[in-house]
């Protein structure tokens, strides 16, 4: 894996490079320039120097011949000596533009160098004529080399006008691809750094984006980032983090949900156990029912009566046992005969009642007392308060995926706000039954928390048609 600090000094080793050959490429250049400059310098200060020094010799010469001092002896054979030296050096400058005359100028030096020698052998032998006839030719040969300087420079001005020219051109070609060099070398540079700054900049953006949406609680979001550095390792990390945030808050919910649920169950379980406690000392019920037992005691034999006060007992022994525990649907219309069969007692003909179940959903289990509270309020808003009484049907059957529970009385219905309060789970005024003390709402919601979910019962009812309540019980509880 390439790492940031890798591709740092990758780019900066490729900026060096090329930094590097373009900075060779002009010093390059140059330096062809200023060898090429030089060489021409040099052939122009040898032939230059020539000249001189064979003027000066002369002029050394004839200081020696004049003062006979060993000094201007010593600075004429120095001044040759030279000469000498300086003519090997112009037998290298050579070309077929200046052959010629480059030969000449070596022969008159030589021409020189030897008249001279004569001329100061002569002076020593005291011969003065002979001397000065050799010093007159190498005097007159030291003015030739002079004017042959000249004619040599001229040449090599002819020779290398061109070169001048095309140096000229090459300067400026020079400087034309040192721009071209420097504008290539800058747009490459560009890119590079655009490249690279985007490699770094994208991936850090997508994961402040990705920030973002899990501060503002969007968890569900994809980080993708297609690099093969630290950037990648860092999305991947972030990803994961993503991941487990969502699970984890997703457990958390569903633990907060679930121990509120549980919180709220209890809190229903203890209330339905403290009504059916205060159910157990209720005055009015107790009263009534024994009111009704005196009577039949009274009225009939003893065999009927001991009917009546078995079911009073088996009604008080199921209404009393621990309302956390679930029972089956057959156990609850047991009951549910049970407070019937007194109610028919004591209203007689006024009630009429009909059950009807289906074999298959005797063994349904559901909380226990969720049918006594939908009868007796049936019982104590559609059929007490009328002379004539009324009827309540109860019908049980298997819907497939669920049991549907119908409780269906002839009073004279519930207005809709009624209605809507009931299933919304806020009801207004609600009457509490003297057997079990427990509210519709209560069953209502015992029912949601048992199976898990909340649409459990629909209330169908309309003035002066009666009421009809239907509960609908999965099968399969939810969580």
């Amino acid at each position: 894996m390439k790492t940031i600090r890798n591709k740092i000094i990758f780019l900066f080793a490729v900026i060096w490079v090329m930094i590097s050959l373009v900075w060779l490429l002009m010093i390059y250049s140059n330096q062809k320039t200023i060898e090429n400059y030089n060489e021409i310098l040099q052939r122009y200060l040898l032939i230059k120097e020539a000249s001189q020094l064979s003027q000066d010799s002369i002029n050394a010469l004839n200081q020696y011949f004049i003062n006979s001092a060993e000094k201007h002896k010593n600075e004429y054979l120095a001044f040759g000596e030279k000469m000498k030296k300086n003519q090997g050096k112009l037998n290298r400058l050579n070309n077929q533009n200046n052959f010629i005359s480059l030969m000449n100028y070596d022969n008159m030096i030589k021409s020189q160098l030897e008249s001279m020698r004569l001329a100061e052998s002569f002076f020593q032998k005291k011969n003065v004529t002979e001397s000065s006839i050799h010093f007159n030719e190498a005097a007159k040969t030291s003015a030739y080399i002079s004017e042959t300087a000249l004619l040599l420079i001229n040449g090599e001005l002819k020779t290398y006008v061109n070169f001048y020219k095309e140096t000229m051109q090459q300067s400026k070609e020079s400087i034309m691809l040192s721009f071209l060099t420097l504008a290539s070398t800058s747009f490459t540079i560009l890119l590079i750094f655009f490249k690279f700054s985007n490699d770094i900049t994208r991936p850090i953006v997508t994961l402040t984006d990705a920030a973002r949406e899990i501060s503002s609680g969007n968890f569900d979001r994809n980080i993708e980032i297609q690099t093969n550095d630290e950037m990648n390792f860092l999305g991947s990390t972030f990803n994961q983090m993503r991941i487990n945030l969502k699970k984890l808050i997703a457990e958390m919910q569903i633990k907060a949900k679930v121990e509120r649920e549980l919180h709220e169950h209890k809190l229903l379980l203890k209330e339905s156990e403290l009504k059916t406690l205060q159910s157990q000392i209720n005055p009015h019920f107790l009263f009534n029912t024994l009111n009704t037992l005196a009577k039949k005691a009274y009225l009939e034999n003893a065999k009927e009566t001991s009917n009546l006060i078995v079911s009073v007992s088996d009604l008080l022994r199921y209404n009393l046992k621990s309302m956390d525990i679930s029972t089956t649907i057959q156990n609850e219309l047991k009951g549910l005969e049970d407070y019937l069969t007194i109610q028919k007692a004591r209203f007689e003909e006024r009630v009429q009642y009909s059950i009807h179940a289906d074999e298959e959903c005797l063994s349904f289990l559901l909380p226990s007392l969720t049918l006594q509270p939908f009868v007796e309020n049936a019982l104590i808003h559609a059929i007490e308060p009328f002379p004539e009484g009324g009827n309540i049907a109860i019908r049980i059957r298997d819907k497939g995926i669920h049991n549907t529970i119908e409780i269906e009385d002839s009073g004279p219905g519930i207005p809709y706000d009624t209605v809507q309060s009931i299933i919304k789970g806020y009801p207004k005024n609600e009457y509490k039954g003297n057997s079990t003390g427990i509210g519709i709402h209560n069953v209502i919601r015992r029912l949601q928390l048992f199976y898990g979910i909340q649409d459990i019962i629909e209330i169908k009812s309309s003035v002066n048609h009666g009421t009809r309540i239907i509960l609908r019980l999965p099968k399969q509880r939810g969580e």
